[in-house]
């Protein structure tokens, strides 16, 4: 199998100048990286569940979670500033090249009832951002040893200027979008 690096540098690049005409090859989108974002709204009552949350992001993603805190606090949801919330993992590089591969390719399709993701999830700046519903769609995580199922945000990071851009750029690594 074609690692995802190796198919940008070759094949995306020439695709991505030749749709959109780039002069410079420097001018050509990339994905500059992948933020995985766990909120565990439960761990306000018990510790433990957002350890559970960590160790199954830090399974998912190869890498060292961290947990983000609460900036505000809000008393309707009986959260404290500086409460621990969540966690959230960076990836770049390979770690990133190799998270995507597993995500377009194994993950999303193990998905129930899968028509492909959201062609319409873009900032306006380029970034893409997808909801996973439950975790178990990775095939690192052992049914077996999680306690609860819970949801993941995953960004796409790309320094592409347009949506357009990014959407052709994501399409060439063959990211699932739903037909309109």
């Amino acid at each position: 199998m074609a690692r995802l690096k190796d198919i940008y540098n070759s094949e995306i690049k020439d695709a991505m100048i030749k749709k959109f005409g780039y002069k410079n090859i420097m001018e050509v989108p990339k994905l500059e990286k992948i933020v995985i974002n766990m909120g565990v709204g439960e761990a306000k009552e018990n510790a433990k569940v957002l350890d559970s949350a960590v160790r199954d992001l830090e399974i998912i993603s190869g890498q060292h979670a961290v947990t983000t805190k609460a900036r505000k606090s809000v008393a309707n949801f009986k959260i404290r500033e500086g409460m621990p919330i969540g966690c959230k993992v960076t990836l770049r590089g390979e770690k990133m090249y190799d998270f995507a591969d597993r995500l377009i390719n194994l993950a999303l399709p193990r998905v129930r009832d899968f028509r492909g993701v959201n062609p319409n999830a873009f900032d306006g700046r380029g970034n893409y951002s997808l909801g996973i519903k439950e975790q178990l769609i990775f095939p690192e995580i052992e049914y077996d040893k999680i306690d609860k199922t819970r949801g993941m945000d995953i960004i796409f990071v790309t320094t592409a200027k347009t949506d357009e851009e990014a959407r052709e750029l994501l399409r060439l690594f063959n990211m699932p979008f739903a037909k309109n």
